[in-house]
């Protein structure tokens, strides 16, 4: 294979050829455009051709001339336009609005064949030089001379805004013209859309709602308003999404809820008998949920609506707390509290979208009412005594913890925490002293609970109280073990209580019946010495017994009574008939304690195994008691109980109280000297401050009695004042 020489032919136009092939295709593109711009189409030659036509142009570095004789014939054609525009302009009526969006179709259609042919210019050249497309100087051309025509803009505005109007009042219009005349503004630029159309459709708006809402308000009530509202706005959103742009949303939205709920907010929340406390009162949820939906978009719309909820809350609540009815049943009054906080918590779930600022109202109002009533800490305490007694048998762990959990939320809204704890502490004793707690697990999941909000040392207490019933059981087993004679006679049982931890009574005792205090003897004898240096006080008061009764018509039950009872019931086995005067002097029972043994024993139908005479609740010395010869029951065992207070006595009542403010002065001591200790020198005020703030998690400090502890620390030399600022203390270390 030979080699041949190869060969490098270069072609190029020269200057003239180049011209003439220019103009000579320019000519074909140029009538092509005027034709398919004047009748939409072109025939002489098929798009493809007239594309390769421009094709070339550009290939051959004719783009610069290509361009400027596009935009020069384009501007030729606003002739053309300004016809098109004043034959839209002749057009009256409805007729409007479909001639212009057929000639709008005319001249987009024409674009995009034009674009078609220039495609590779608008490609390749356009985005280098960064002018405008093809496309897009036709929409320009269009906007200048038809939509921004004096007459046709302001007609072309007036005209939709009048359609839109029509149809809000009921009327059927042609949502798909409207559709396509929205588009085009939209396609013709944002700028235009929202000059032409949206701004004065909004200011039309604004007019049309302003005259609704005062229509509507002064005929509906305030949850047909709101609904009405509610519809309106839905009807604005069906029109954006049929044929207005998206962005209109947000401003057609807040033109309503503006005229319609932020001019009258304050009108809808306190209209009467249907606005926001009407709706609370009767748990409309749907209504709340729409007045919430509603408001939540307005400045301050929410904070109004949380407003006057929470002044009705603490206003309901402090009815509740502070009516002596509904104060005569502590149960009762909890589990109104516990309902009227799940009442609130369900609005707040179903139509407050779980608002964290609407539940922190109901806390803090919760908190505010319930501490009105200083006697809500030893309510709340019967509450749970209550449902760890009975309420609770039975029912499944998840509902305990429920019970449990709201215990513990009216617990976290007391101010005086520590009072709950001394009342919890007694209850929970007589509780486990009796065998009447439901669970001991329920018992102890409470004190892990109460230990979570508040740790203290009322918990390690407790932790006390339950270690001294397990070990008494050993004990109580220990005791028979060594002493097995005693296996035929009574039985004892003994709890052994740790007197600093558990809340025991006055050291007044009874007269046990003499088998009975021999036995009580024996157990002394054995627990001292097994346990040097301990001392033993029987708390008669606390006691329970098992009583074996056989009445005269041979009926047998075992009685389970009270060991004041106990000793009562006894005397009737060496006699008939007992006065008063002689039962209290063989039992030598405290008289109150006395009086309300005798009326469980005698009073109470169905329990009653002794009789009185005369038959009365009030007692005196000559009053005569018997066994109640009559006395049946179905069960064989029968519990007798005793007439206790639901409540504590005014006496008791100062009583415990004097015992938490003796328990509190150590705890006040200690939070002034740590204060003082860190800052060294503190003015009076400031110190009261701070010490009431470092207590309020346990208890609401009496700014009194505060003073009463620093004059006792300045007394032990631990604070002095200043010489000159008798207000200003220090800290002496």
């Amino acid at each position: 294979m030979s080699n041949k020489r190869k060969r490098n032919f270069q072609f190029r136009f020269v200057p003239d050829a180049e011209a003439e092939y220019f103009d000579k295709n320019w000519n074909i593109l140029e009538h092509a455009i005027r034709d398919i711009y004047k009748k939409g189409n072109y025939s002489h030659h098929s798009i493809e051709d007239l594309y390769r036509y421009a094709f070339n142009m550009v290939l051959h570095k004719s783009s610069d001339k290509l361009y400027s004789g596009l935009v020069a014939t384009m501007k030729s054609m606003t002739s053309h336009l300004k016809e098109i525009a004043e034959s839209i302009e002749a057009t009256q009526g409805g007729p409007f609005l479909v001639k212009l969006n057929r000639k709008w179709n005319d001249h987009s259609k024409a674009l995009l064949m034009i674009g078609d042919i220039l495609m590779y210019m608008d490609r390749i050249y356009v985005p280098r030089t960064k002018k405008a497309p093809v496309y897009e100087l036709g929409m320009n051309l269009w906007t200048e001379t038809v939509i921004y025509s004096n007459q046709i803009r302001t007609r072309l505005s007036n005209t939709l805004s009048e359609l839109i109007c029509r149809e809000r009042d009921g009327e059927d219009v042609n949502r798909k013209l409207i559709k396509n005349i929205t588009k085009m503004l939209m396609d013709l630029g944002l700028s235009v859309y929202v000059q032409v159309f949206e701004t004065p459709f909004l200011q039309v708006s604004y007019e049309f709602y302003r005259a609704e809402s005062q229509k509507l308000i002064e005929c509906c009530n305030c949850v047909d308003y709101l609904k009405n509202v509610e519809r309106l706005i839905n009807e604005e959103m069906d029109r954006v999404n049929h044929y207005l742009d998206p962005r209109t949303k947000s401003k057609i939205t807040y033109v309503v809820k503006k005229e319609m709920i932020e001019n009258h907010i304050l009108r809808l929340i306190h209209m009467e008998n249907s606005g926001l406390v009407n709706m609370l009162c009767g748990d409309k949820y749907e209504d709340l949920g729409i007045m919430y939906n509603l408001f939540s978009c307005e400045i301050d719309g929410l904070s109004k609506i949380c407003e006057v909820m929470t002044s009705h809350i603490r206003e309901s609540g402090k009815q509740l707390v502070t009516d002596p009815e509904k104060s005569k049943d502590p149960v009762q009054f909890v589990q109104r509290l516990l309902d009227e906080k799940n009442k609130y918590d369900k609005i707040i779930s179903l139509a407050f979208n779980n608002d964290k600022m609407f539940h922190n109202a109901v806390n803090s109002s919760f908190e505010f009412f319930i501490n009105l009533n200083p006697r809500c800490p030893e309510y709340i305490s019967l509450f749970v005594d209550n449902k760890l007694r009975k309420v609770l048998k039975g029912v499944s762990k998840d509902d305990v913890d429920i019970t449990l959990d709201n215990v513990v939320m009216l617990f976290r809204y007391l101010q005086d925490k520590d009072m709950f704890e001394k009342y919890y502490i007694q209850h929970l004793a007589k509780r486990l002293l009796s065998g009447k707690s439901v669970s001991d697990d329920a018992e102890k999941s409470l004190i892990v609970k109460l230990k979570t909000e508040c740790v203290h040392q009322f918990t390690s207490k407790v932790e006390v109280i339950f270690a001294d019933m397990k070990t008494s059981v050993d004990t109580m087993q220990n005791f028979y073990a060594s002493h097995s004679e005693l296996v035929d006679g009574p039985t004892l049982t003994v709890k052994v209580l740790t007197t600093r931890f558990w809340p025991t009574q006055s050291t007044v005792t009874c007269k046990l019946p003499a088998e009975i205090s021999a036995l009580c003897e024996k157990f002394r004898s054995y627990y001292l010495g097994t346990h040097a240096g301990r001392k033993l006080s029987w708390q008669t008061k606390m006691g329970t017994a098992d009583m074996k009764a056989t009445f005269r018509k041979g009926q047998r039950h075992e009685l389970i009574v009270s060991t004041y009872q106990m000793c009562v019931l006894i005397l009737f086995n060496n006699a008939d008939r007992l006065s008063y005067k002689e039962i209290e002097q063989a039992t030598e029972i405290p008289a109150s304690d006395l009086k309300r043994c005798l009326q469980s024993l005698a009073l109470v139908k169905g329990k009653n195994v002794l009789k009185k005479e005369p038959m009365s609740k009030d007692f005196s010395d000559d009053d005569v008691f018997f066994v109640n010869d009559k006395f049946s029951s179905k069960l064989y065992k029968v519990k007798i109980g005793t007439f206790v207070a639901a409540k504590e006595s005014e006496p008791e009542k100062v009583e415990t109280q004097q015992r938490i403010e003796e328990h509190w002065k150590p705890q006040i001591d200690a939070a002034i000297v740590r204060i003082m200790k860190f800052r060294k020198q503190l003015d009076h005020n400031h110190l009261i401050a701070e010490v009431t703030k470092q207590l309020q998690s346990r208890f609401l400090a009496n700014p009194i009695e505060v003073k009463k502890r620093i004059e006792s620390l300045i007394e032990r030399d631990f604070l002095e004042r200043d010489d000159i600022d008798r207000e200003l203390y220090r800290y002496i270390s």
